[in-house]
């Protein structure tokens, strides 16, 4: 006789096997389009010794592939030259909605994008239809790995909630059943709540993964493309072992839809989708009990799995990528200066080419105090879990050389400040700069309310913003700040910001709450606009004048036109759309926290385009000027009686 586990183990087999035989056995062939549209392509240099080997290997791998391929609905092929010095891995997979033929096409496509490499013994192209991917060694069972990332498109929802509900619903479900299907592949969609419109959606995993990969690939996954709601309607998220997209246009037929349903554990709800989907009445008999075996079993699992928030970080976070150190050092080429990006108070930034071929940056932090490498590994754990589109992405990390190393994603277009006061002055239009302080809002917004604990930045300006290739905004040097207790209002500790930026409450009695972050913010918008640092003086009739005090001028005096930068072309914005953000900026300027917004609140303000029903009312205090010198004498007096901590110093 069975025991339970065995009995259950057989009948959640037997609930896969039997509905994928029904969906198999009722599917229509469809032909699709062969999307050849290029999402990532990443190479590797060409360590081997023996090039001809291995190139020869390389077109054998090629040609195998390729002859799987062709054999009718196969859309997953593997093969590998291993028996030689210069060994070859290769991997090719196609969505299952498409045609041999679109599939072969998208396998020929991805051939040439990554042949393109030349010298490269590792290779990865990814495509809205298919992928393609060889390395030196069996890559096969990798499920998520660094350089996991969301794409997200540029159209925008009309009504991103609902859009943002319908979507979430559809991509959990997916997340949840994927893993449980047969081939790691549905595809499905989902109503809009008060529309005739739907969303759709696939995941997909490797064959080669075991369920709790795939389920750990999609997890991440999700997670990453979550970051484009409410409002971008097209996304996708890639990652080593699995793939992820939603759009509000269809990209599949109605006939290649998946019934989630019996895949999704949720009691009784799914017996009638069950009754329906059943081929025979054993099948159904044998259905229904496993699928209620199942239930309560997941029912189950997820009770005592969940995490207790009241504890702070929990065990379902995961350790950031351990680098070794000789491995960044070649990255960097022995950290050569003509690879080093920038320079902050505690450490030197490189650019860097990883093995995969992915380019990054790497900070090294020179710390030389005790307990200092059990600190940052503590804090770095948290912080390695962060996923947002406006937010840079901790890679991994190094602490077994004579320096802490961090490995961060490389952004082409370097900092804010080239573009508001530097070489590239001018050359970002009205939309992008409107565009950059929604997406700083959204990373704080992110930082502040919505990861599982409260990150507190304490140093926004304008070169802690980070441009990528899109001009999109990403926050950057928020690893190691402190997290602020979630029983405590507000801690007292060093002043970490800089001045200028830097609210009146901190700086002056070391005070810190999320509404520090909203102060700088507040600052940086101004900077934005005006294209001016927060420090220069605007007004040489009043030397003690500076950009805070000359907006709030001109907002009283009703001139905000005169706040934006000469390099703005006048028909790209209006005095309203001006005087909304001035407001924002002042509004978050508030010299008493209480009456600043929260960044949520802000994010309002700034998508909507509601005018704040209370304009921003001037305070006058007797706050000292806090946009001082390094050669200062407070300042120095600040910095020489401060108490440093590893997160203060990671941070700079």
């Amino acid at each position: 006789m069975f025991s339970p586990p065995l009995l259950l183990q057989m009948s959640a087999d037997v609930v896969v096997a039997a509905t994928f035989l029904y969906l198999m056995l009722t599917a229509t062939p469809v032909t699709s389009q062969p999307e050849t549209n290029l999402l990532l392509r990443s190479c590797s240099l060409l360590n081997t010794s023996n090039t001809i080997s291995f190139f020869s290997n390389l077109n054998d791998t090629f040609r195998e592939v390729r002859r799987q391929l062709s054999d009718n609905k196969t859309y997953f092929a593997t093969a590998e030259q291993a028996r030689s010095s210069a060994p070859v891995y290769m991997m090719a997979q196609c969505r299952l909605y498409m045609s041999t033929s679109d599939c072969l096409t998208c396998f020929d496509y991805a051939s040439s994008t990554i042949r393109a490499c030349a010298a490269a013994d590792g290779a990865r192209a990814v495509l809205d239809g298919c992928f393609l991917r060889y390395e030196t060694t069996n890559f096969f069972d990798e499920a998520t790995q660094p350089g996991n990332v969301g794409l997200c498109g540029n159209r925008t929802a009309v009504k991103p909630a609902r859009f943002q509900s319908a979507v979430n619903t559809l991509l959990s479900n997916l997340t949840i059943a994927t893993p449980r299907i047969k081939d790691l592949f549905a595809a499905s969609s989902n109503k809009i709540a008060g529309s005739n419109r739907s969303v759709y959606a696939i995941a997909q995993c490797v064959p080669t993964l075991e369920h709790n990969g795939c389920k750990a690939c999609l997890k991440v996954a999700y997670s990453n493309i979550r970051n484009c709601l409410p409002n971008i309607v097209e996304a996708r998220a890639l990652d080593t072992g699995c793939f992820m997209r939603y759009s509000n246009k269809p990209f599949f037929s109605d006939n290649e839809t998946t019934v989630l349903t019996p895949f999704l554990g949720k009691g009784s709800s799914n017996k009638k989708a069950i009754i329906g989907g059943s081929v025979g009445g054993l099948v159904l008999i044998i259905l229904i009990v496993a699928f209620i075996l199942i239930s309560c079993h997941l029912s189950k699992k997820r009770t005592t799995s969940k995490c207790n928030s009241s504890q702070g970080p929990c065990d379902q976070l995961k350790d950031p990528v351990k680098y070794r150190y000789n491995d960044l050092k070649k990255a960097t080429n022995n950290f050569n200066i003509d690879y080093k990006l920038g320079e902050g108070g505690f450490g030197d930034v490189y650019k860097g080419m990883i093995k995969n071929g992915k380019v990054v940056a790497v900070k090294k932090l020179m710390m030389e105090y005790n307990g200092v490498k059990e600190a940052f590994e503590s804090e770095v754990r948290v912080i390695s879990n962060v996923h947002h589109r406006n937010l840079i992405r901790l890679l991994g990390v190094c602490s077994d050389g004579p320096e802490l190393l961090l490995v961060l994603d490389y952004m082409e277009n370097g900092s804010l400040v080239t573009f508001l006061y530097g070489e590239r002055k001018g050359t970002l239009n009205w939309k992008q700069r409107t565009d950059v302080i929604c997406g700083i809002a959204k990373g704080l917004a992110y930082l502040h309310e919505q990861y599982h604990v409260t990150i507190i930045h304490r140093d926004i300006k304008p070169s802690n913003i980070l441009l990528d290739h899109e001009f999109q905004p990403k926050i950057a040097d928020f690893g190691l700040a402190r997290l602020l207790p979630e029983d405590k209002t507000h801690i007292s500790t060093r002043l970490a910001g800089t001045f200028g930026y830097t609210a009146p409450e901190y700086a002056i009695h070391g005070q810190l709450s999320e509404k520090a972050d909203t102060y700088s913010f507040g600052m940086v918008v101004l900077e934005i606009l005006s294209g001016k640092k927060c420090s220069d003086v605007l007004d040489e009739s009043q030397p003690d004048q500076y950009l805070l005090e000359y907006a709030w001028k001109l907002y009283e005096n009703q001139m905000p036109l005169k706040l934006v930068d000469e390099t703005l072309d006048p028909s790209e914005y209006t005095e309203h759309d001006v005087k909304k953000f001035i407001e924002i900026a002042l509004m978050c300027t508030h010299s008493t926290a209480s009456e600043r917004p929260t960044m949520s609140e802000v994010l309002l303000l700034v998508n909507e385009g509601l005018r704040m029903q209370k304009p921003p009312t001037r305070v006058h205090t007797n706050v000292p000027n806090l946009t001082l010198e390094k050669d200062d004498p407070s300042f120095a007096s600040s910095v020489t009686n401060a108490v440093v901590s590893i997160t203060e110093l990671a941070g700079r």
